[in-house]
């Protein structure tokens, strides 16, 4: 105790001397907004322009040429929606010689709903979204998709990121009775989450739950890793301990609730629904239970027998006369004489099995028509007391030292800042704070993101972290002029957006130049475009465009896709097999974008997982980009390639009256590729033809082009 209260009393002057000459640090400090520099070049079009072309002549550089505008529309369709430009969108844009022809495009790509499709993949990966809790259980989530389609939504809206930031923090409290703002604290329990059954300790499962919170507010939009101070002082960064739990005591009142938002009309239909459904499946069910019920007695039985007398006894004794130890050792009991579903499928002969299978399917097609709930937000919710945060020495919730108060980092706010106690209005504080003109970090974090998205890496090459260990600025001036612009924008992410596609900069090739490469071989001054493959969800969405079966319904709950059977045996090895993974009536449900799609944490689809899909478990700030053997054996082997190559072959023979070889080879390079074939290209097409290569094959080919999976 001596030693606990000699802590608290010098707390704050510890955590102000080891903060100390770390609060000069540049993320630390207000943007500056520099004077954009002055230039004459014809190539210098925006601001983002002229700060680099300042930076590349200072080093004697010159930018790259401009792509041939094929390319560029294929790049920044690619870039702004994740999908490849349709033929028509070609065809227009090679024929509207205006100068504003591709501003022009822009703005129409910045319009499409599929633009907030592309810009939550990327969220999504940063705040780690999955449909479910991760962990050994792995369970679904029932109502977390309206989380995802709040993010599209916001994005196509071009909600100002500051509301946005406030929406996700404490949109319950800001806006009460607000439907969307509620389903936006969503992004408070996107993370991984550990429930299980059996005895837990529940007050290390909360430390967890808060830490995650503390940590995804740190990473997505402070650009800190303040989860690096749960155990001790910031080894680096000036986060002592006490600022990591002042975090986490914001959300000491928080927890996860799903809260129903529905009308008591719609609760009303719901729940007559819901009552209509069940009287549809109860007499099935009754049947099946029929069927087990003598093999699963036969089984209870001869298990009893088996049990120790005192467990056998206690299972003789009525419940209501069974003392406490005898209570115990029936629940044990009833656990150990349970069958299991195959233990009892075992014992039924083959008619009534047959009898029982016939029952399930007609079970599960019933299913498939089970009424949607009444709506509920996955979100949060705040009890009427915080419970007290106390720093933890070494992170471990038994060993409490000192209680800290609720409070932001003290190097951005210094030690006396005042903050709220109360259990309502944390987290308001936090969001208001988060979201405030005058914080260094928010403004520049999500700048540095948009740029990621756009150039393949940021500014600050390390988006998680602006901190000490983190990339320094390539360009700290256009950094900091870009945060400052967007603020003055209204925090309008399409604004940047649009600043950056139509700059000069990013209408550069990617090609390399041994010159130029000799002075800056990270590119980190831009004189060229860098080279980036698309994520594995992309890939499968222009695939998807290629052969004309993409989906584009939008919203609305996860959808299964068909998978391997290897792929479903890791999932369900221990369970009953039959109908664990059941696909919509309409089968072309699975082909709809791929971000519509389930998101396992435990187990990634295939394509996805093979080309770097992030598991969902920490924050991803960018995705790793690999190479390997099973990326080239799933783009030429896996069935969902050689449906889709097929279709893709239907839709070049009708397209051109029948198997017209030129045709078809003009055509499926105008799909999948945006242009006309070389006349290279043509002579081999006409090669493969001519000795017996059938149209599936050539389009199999097209969708395999190194070309195809790199944007341009």
């Amino acid at each position: 105790m001596f030693a606990v209260s000699m802590f608290a009393a010098s707390l704050s002057e510890r955590d102000q001397a080891f903060i100390g000459k770390r609060a000069s640090w540049w993320a630390f400090q207000k943007p500056v907004r520099h004077a954009v520099p002055a230039s004459t070049d014809a190539w210098v079009r925006t601001p983002v322009d002229a700060f680099l072309f300042e930076a590349l002549t200072s080093k004697g550089l010159t930018p790259s040429p401009e792509l041939p505008r094929e390319q560029l529309l294929r790049r920044v369709t690619l870039d702004l929606t994740g999908l490849p430009p349709s033929t028509e969108d070609v065809d227009a844009f090679l024929s509207d010689r205006s100068p504003d022809a591709y501003t022009k495009v822009v703005d129409r790509l910045l319009a499409a709903p599929r633009y907030g499709e592309r810009w939550a993949m990327r969220w999504l990966d940063v705040v780690r979204y999955a449909d479910t809790n991760g962990f050994e259980i792995d369970a679904e989530r029932a109502n977390a998709w309206r989380y995802r389609d709040y993010v599209i939504g916001s994005f196509n809206q071009d909600k100002p990121y500051d509301r946005f930031v406030r929406e996700q923090i404490a949109g319950d409290e800001i806006w009460p009775g607000n439907s969307e703002a509620l389903i936006a604290t969503g992004f408070l329990r996107a993370g991984p989450e550990h429930l299980v059954a059996g005895n837990q300790d529940e007050e290390m499962n909360r430390q967890e739950v808060l830490t995650e919170m503390s940590t995804i507010v740190g990473s997505s939009m402070l650009g800190l890793t303040v989860q690096c101070a749960r155990c001790h002082n910031h080894k680096f960064d000036p986060i002592p301990q006490s600022d990591h739990y002042r975090l986490q005591a914001v959300f000491a009142a928080t927890v996860g609730k799903d809260v129903s938002y529905a009308t008591d009309r719609e609760k009303q239909a719901s729940d007559a629904a819901a009552k209509a459904h069940k009287g549809r499946l109860d007499p099935i069910e009754k049947a099946i239970k029929a069927i087990e019920a003598p093999y699963k007695k036969q089984l209870e039985d001869e298990k009893t027998l088996g049990l120790d007398a005192d467990h056998r006894t206690a299972l003789g004794i009525p419940k209501d006369k069974r003392t406490k130890e005898q209570e115990v050792l029936a629940k044990e009991a009833h656990e150990q004489i349970e069958p299991t579903w195959d233990e009892v499928l075992a014992l039924v002969p083959a008619d009534l099995k047959a009898k029982r299978a016939e029952l399930r399917r007609q079970m599960h097609a019933i299913d498939l028509e089970a009424p949607a709930p009444s709506p509920e937000a996955y979100a949060v919710a705040n009890l009427d007391k915080a419970a007290d945060t106390h720093i933890l020495k070494v992170g471990d919730h038994k060993n409490k030292l000192d209680l800290v108060p609720a409070g932001l980092p003290q190097v951005l706010v210094g030690p006396d800042a005042a903050f709220p106690q109360t259990p309502f209005g944390r987290r308001k504080a936090l969001a208001e704070w988060l979201a405030s003109k005058d914080n260094p970090l928010t403004a520049r974090v999500m700048v540095n993101r948009i740029w990621q998205f756009r150039f393949g890496v940021g500014l600050v090459a390390t988006p998680n972290d602006f901190g000490m260990l983190g990339a320094r600025p390539t360009n700290a001036k256009l950094l900091d002029w870009l945060a400052d612009e967007f603020v003055e924008r209204g925090f309008s992410v399409k604004a940047i957006d649009r600043l950056i596609v139509t700059s000069s900069a990013y209408r550069q090739s990617a090609a390399s130049d041994v010159v130029r490469a000799k002075v800056d071989p990270d590119n980190k001054l831009y004189w060229r475009m860098n080279r980036r493959r698309l994520e594995g969800e992309a890939i499968r969405d222009s695939v998807l465009a290629a052969s004309g079966a993409l989906n584009l319904k939008m919203g609305g709950p996860s959808v299964k896709p068909p998978i391997e059977p290897e792929v479903y045996d890791l999932i369900f090895s221990e369970f009953e097999r039959d109908n664990l993974w059941p696909l919509a009536k309409d089968p072309t449900e699975a082909f709809r974008r791929s971000i519509y799609l389930i998101n396992k944490r435990t187990t990634r689809l295939p394509m996805f997982a093979n080309f770097d899909q992030p598991d969902a478990m920490t924050s991803c700030a960018a995705r790793s980009v690999s190479t390997h053997s099973l990326q080239a054996l799933t783009m030429m082997n896996s069935e969902f390639m050689r449906v889709q190559s097929k279709k893709f072959a239907e839709r070049l023979t009708r397209a051109c009256g029948g198997l017209k070889q030129d045709c078809v080879m003009r055509q499926a390079y105008r799909i999948a590729l945006a242009r006309k074939p070389t006349v290279v290209e043509g002579r081999l097409a006409r090669e493969f033809f001519k000795a017996g290569g059938v149209v599936e094959d050539f389009a199999l080919a097209l969708l395999n082009r190194n070309e195809f999976v790199y944007v341009p």
